[in-house]
Order: C-alpha cells, then sequence, then structure tokens
C-alpha cells in the first residue's frame, strides 16, 4: 500500500512538472509537419541550453544586415499560414532577414492562462535567435510577436539586456492576473520602440485595452510607441498585405539603420 501511494505521489509530481515546460512531443510533431513543406527559408535547429528548437530562416533580397524574429502565437507553430508566414516571407522583399522560431506549446487543450509558466522559457529561446542572426551578418534586430507571442516578447523584454532596435506587438494580448502576462505593465518599462498593431475586428479585450496600453506606455516615457489600427480581425484574414505593408512602413522609418 505504502509503494502504491508512494508512486502515486510520484506520477503526480512528475504531471505537475511537465505542464511546467513545453509541450517537447508537440513541438517535434509540429516540425515534423512543416520542414518539408517550407517553400521559402531554411529550417534551423536552435537550443535553448536545454533543447532545440525549430526556427525558419530567410534571407533577405538584399542583405542590408537587418533582422526581424517573428514569434507565433498559442500553441501553432513558426509557419503558420496566419500572420506568421506572411511576415516572415513577405519582409524579405522590403530587405529584411526573417528567423521565425518555435515559440513553447502546451497540448490542444490548455487553456490561454495554462501557458503563464512557459513565460520564463521564452528568453532561451530568443536569446538564441538573437545569436544566431548575429553570427549570420544582422547587427540591426527587431521582435515581432502576435497574439500571446507579442505578450510572451513584452516581457521577454521588461527583463533583457539584448540591444534590439523596435517591437512590433501585433494583436498583443494581456492577462492582469499573471504579472509575467500582463503585457500592460510591462509596457510601463519597456524602452525601445514599440509599434503597437491591432485590428478593427480584433479580439474584444485587445480592443478594449488599447487606451491602456497606450496610457501604459506613456507612463514609460516611450517616444517611439505607436498605436495603429487597421482592417481585419485577430488573424487578418484577406488583410494579408495591408498586414505587412503596415508592419514594413513601420520598421523603416522606425527600426531602420
Amino acid at each position: 500500500m505504502i509503494s502504491t501511494i508512494r508512486l502515486l505521489v510520484i506520477s503526480l509530481s512528475l504531471l505537475s512538472f511537465n505542464s511546467y515546460a513545453s509541450d517537447l512531443a508537440k513541438e517535434k510533431r509540429w516540425a515534423d509537419q512543416v520542414v518539408d513543406a517550407i517553400l521559402d527559408g531554411d529550417a534551423v535547429w536552435l537550443n535553448d541550453g536545454k533543447s532545440d528548437f525549430l526556427g525558419i530562416y530567410t534571407e533577405a533580397e538584399e542583405d542590408k544586415g537587418r533582422a526581424v524574429i517573428v514569434m507565433h502565437g498559442t500553441g501553432i507553430h513558426p509557419d503558420w499560414a496566419q500572420v506568421v508566414q506572411p511576415l516572415r516571407v513577405g519582409l524579405i522583399e522590403h530587405n529584411w532577414n526573417t528567423l521565425s522560431i518555435q515559440m513553447p506549446v502546451l497540448p490542444n487543450e490548455a487553456e490561454y492562462k495554462d501557458y503563464a509558466p512557459l513565460y520564463d522559457e521564452v528568453a532561451p529561446r530568443i536569446d538564441a535567435a538573437i545569436k544566431y542572426l548575429q553570427e549570420n551578418g544582422s547587427k540591426d534586430i527587431v521582435l515581432i510577436g502576435h497574439s500571446q507571442g507579442s505578450a510572451m516578447t513584452a516581457y521577454y523584454l521588461t527583463t533583457s539586456k539584448q540591444d534590439v532596435k523596435g517591437f512590433v506587438a501585433i494583436g498583443m494580448a494581456t492577462l492582469a492576473s499573471d504579472p509575467r502576462m500582463n503585457s500592460i505593465k510591462a509596457l510601463e518599462s519597456i524602452k525601445v520602440p514599440v509599434f503597437d498593431l491591432y485590428g478593427s475586428e480584433d479580439l474584444e479585450e485587445i480592443i478594449a485595452s488599447a487606451g491602456e496600453r497606450k496610457a501604459a506606455a506613456k507612463k514609460a516615457g516611450n517616444k517611439n510607441y505607436k498605436q495603429t489600427q487597421i482592417t481585419g480581425n485577430h488573424f487578418f484574414d484577406g488583410q494579408e498585405d495591408e498586414l505587412l505593408e503596415t508592419v514594413a512602413d513601420w520598421l523603416d522609418k522606425t527600426a531602420a539603420p
């Protein structure tokens, strides 16, 4: 009986531990699907100090020594057809190298709030991506996040000492109940140029919190914060060209060397 109880305790402990880490098996399944289907760019394997993770590196038509790192939203992959792929491929035509990376994920049944512990896995991945780009000649680097990817990036920027040239936050989510996921609070301390972009038919909470995000950036004294609403839903379905051109225009005016 004692052995049975002890085994149950150990099993529950392992289950709890695993719930605080990215689902690497799911990451592998995504990678198996994505790598062979890549039409533009090359699959690269980066390491966050604990495990390898997938990135897709695409060189600009004219390499100007600048690049963006693209972070996807909840539970998906770095070649997702909505938002992620249009930017990672389209921005090379504007002479930005792009590196889209796999963010930490949880099983499909996980809820948004369940991702909070995974935020501590974000910094090693972005740091590895920055290192890869620097080693490949990109000196000026901008971070682009969509949905939860933008929330993860905001959290990263509150603690990172990396020299990045800007942050494009697309449909930036927030969850005030957890300090790691509270993007509005994060904006109060982010000093790099920020482009806060969202859709006219975005998620209700993103539209409703637009004023709070702007106020948070003002509290930070960030004079290079810009907030823009364009036509589109949370995934900018059918508005990919406008999304791309809007992001490219801000990059060239604000973050380009």
